[in-house]
């Protein structure tokens, strides 16, 4: 359906919604009125999900029975699994807390994940900015030109953590498909891979939807300096060229398995409440999402910033929470085996800046800011060495060097290298 006619059916469901919520939003007048809402954002600052939260915010207390206040939170941690948690089991449950959260996080319990202490269907789920198009993509320099160059040789992938759908895409393509990636967790999100990639740390990240393309990344993009070489959930007409999971599937059970896998990102940009919200709230909840999705200054604002609205109502969320929720138990087993983590998977490596000291055999010395002595492993063929940019050797790196390297503990290998 092209985008305006998808507008206007938006509107036409809108309008009935309204008018069918018209006794709720007047108890909302009163419920809402002189509070102030919190969204809490589980990723720093600067990224897609708190893009999108940051403007949402701006409007939602303008067009909302009540007008409350709204305030952003950014908690950070384990891929959005912390904020999601901490808003299950402890936020207020009146309507004044509310989460914007990954996909990959939001069905964490089901592909086994121990940490996500909540179910994806206990949630109250108000709305989603974006039925997303997840991407893979590789920086310029990285020699990876297309999908088939991960297939036949080794490539370097940054991501935050194993629960991120940077992690999970990347280690269920090595499963499914036989790609040969390498993954350094460890980063504070896909802003943070991506300078990773432009200091020549890692050559990729499979952390990039469509729509952080088209904004936060949008000038690395427009100039091909990232590059997206595969995509996942809804197929964007714009990626001309660019293959779909989906066209890898072989047969239908393939195309069940990878629908549960790689369609997360349709709810894209999701926002939910804790469990037990009131249905008096939730409509009122529900109803004001709808009226900034269809809120002409905020689409003209959204798409100044180059934020994609794809929206879905709180109502079709919950639907396609529980269409996940009822996947057969052989589909969500064949999908937690190729989530599995592999040994060492579950690592996080350390950072270090600093100027080279000392180079010897197969050993680095590092000088910090604060003058403190570090020694590393170097190895021909286990580190990745870039120098300005471009893949080196060892015997490229030279005294006096300014480098940031990652590594697992003090006198371990030295993972990546990257020097000016």
């Amino acid at each position: 359906m092209p985008d305006r006619a998808r507008c206007g059916a938006f509107a036409l469901l809108l309008l009935a919604a309204l008018v069918a919520a018209l006794p709720s939003l007047a108890a909302g007048e009163e419920i809402f009125r002189g509070k102030t809402i919190t969204i809490i954002v589980g990723y720093p600052p600067g990224g897609g999900y708190d893009a999108y939260a940051r403007l949402f915010a701006a409007h939602l207390g303008r067009l909302m029975p009540g007008h409350p206040g709204v305030i952003i939170q950014n908690m950070p941690g384990a891929s959005s699994i912390n904020a999601a948690n901490y808003v299950y089991e402890k936020a207020p449950r009146d309507g004044t807390a509310l989460l914007v959260l990954a996909s990959s996080a939001a069905f964490a319990p089901v592909f086994g994940n121990k940490a996500a202490r909540y179910r994806p269907d206990g949630f109250t789920w108000i709305g989603n900015f974006d039925q997303a198009t997840g991407t893979c993509s590789v920086w310029q320099t990285s020699g990876i030109t297309s999908f088939k160059d991960l297939l036949s040789r080794q490539s370097l992938f940054g991501a935050s953590g194993p629960a991120g759908v940077d992690s999970e895409y990347a280690r269920a393509m090595n499963v499914l498909f036989g790609t040969r990636i390498k993954l350094i967790h460890g980063y504070d999100g896909a802003p943070d891979v991506a300078l990773a990639m432009k200091r020549g740390e890692v050559e990729g990240g499979c952390g990039y939807m469509k729509s952080s393309l088209d904004s936060v990344y949008r000038d690395d993009y427009l100039q091909h300096r990232l590059v997206p070489i595969v995509q996942f959930a809804r197929k964007d007409p714009s990626l001309a060229g660019v293959p779909h999971v989906q066209d890898f599937a072989a047969s239908e059970a393939e195309k069940q398995l990878y629908d549960l896998i790689f369609s997360r990102d349709v709810l894209g940009r999701p926002l939910a409440a804790p469990p037990g919200v009131t249905p008096d709230r939730l409509a009122v909840l529900r109803a004001g999402f709808d009226a900034v999705m269809a809120d002409q200054e905020f689409r003209a604002a959204a798409a100044h910033a180059n934020l994609p609205l794809t929206p879905m109502s709180g109502v079709a969320a919950e639907a396609f929470v529980t269409r996940m929720m009822a996947a057969s138990p052989e589909s969500v087993a064949r999908a937690r085996q190729a989530l599995a983590l592999g040994v060492g998977e579950n690592e996080q490596l350390q950072s270090l800046e600093g100027t080279i000291a000392g180079i010897g055999g197969d050993m680095l010395e590092l000088r910090d800011g604060g003058g403190g002595s570090h020694r590393l492993r170097l190895s021909q063929g286990a580190s990745k060495i870039m120098l300005a940019g471009q893949p080196a050797e060892p015997a490229a790196l030279k005294t006096g060097m300014r480098c940031s390297l990652r590594y697992y503990n003090e006198g371990d290998l030295a993972q990546t290298i990257a020097c000016q």
